[in-house]
């Protein structure tokens, strides 16, 4: 349970406007509820659609999940994401979104640089530095969003697993 708390980020990162909803409204509504009604999320619950997730993570978790942003999927090579879209490349993707997910509920107040396991069995890479907080390659936008079922972090990278 320590090594849940302590995978948080941080709250120095500077929050921007991408969630433009108030928080405490969204506690009601789930992760995959909360992701589709900002417009910031369209690829990632597209992503999860397709790999038959939605139920997950409408469960009870709860579930930290740091978030890529529709500009992070397009960060990605042309193409990969319609790829990974495809029912034969399903396994793929939900290895790469099951890696963007943390079992348990980690607030920003509680990180640390460390590993941190995700819910596909591989390990995140969590660093401060100067108050600024990095999942593997990917910077941390904006913290805490709040979910009936866990906490939403936003990311500007999607991060792939090893």
């Amino acid at each position: 349970m320590k090594a849940l708390r302590i995978l948080t980020l941080t709250a120095i990162v500077a929050t921007s406007g991408i969630f433009g909803v108030a928080q405490a409204g969204s506690k009601s509504q789930d992760i995959v509820a909360v992701a589709s009604s900002n417009g910031s999320f369209k690829t990632l619950v597209a992503a999860v659609k397709a790999a038959g997730l939605v139920e997950t993570l409408q469960g009870t978790g709860p579930f930290t999940v740091f978030a890529p942003t529709d500009e992070a999927f397009a960060k990605l090579p042309k193409g990969t994401v319609e790829n990974l879209l495809k029912p034969e490349n399903k396994e793929k993707l939900i290895a790469i979104l099951t890696y963007h997910v943390v079992a348990g509920k980690v607030m920003a107040a509680d990180v640390k640089t460390m590993k941190a396991k995700t819910v596909n069995g591989q390990s995140l890479d969590v660093k401060v530095t100067d108050g600024a907080v990095t999942v593997d390659n990917a910077k941390v936008v904006k913290t805490d969003v709040a979910a009936s079922n866990g906490v939403i972090h936003v990311i500007d990278t999607v991060v792939l697993p090893k």
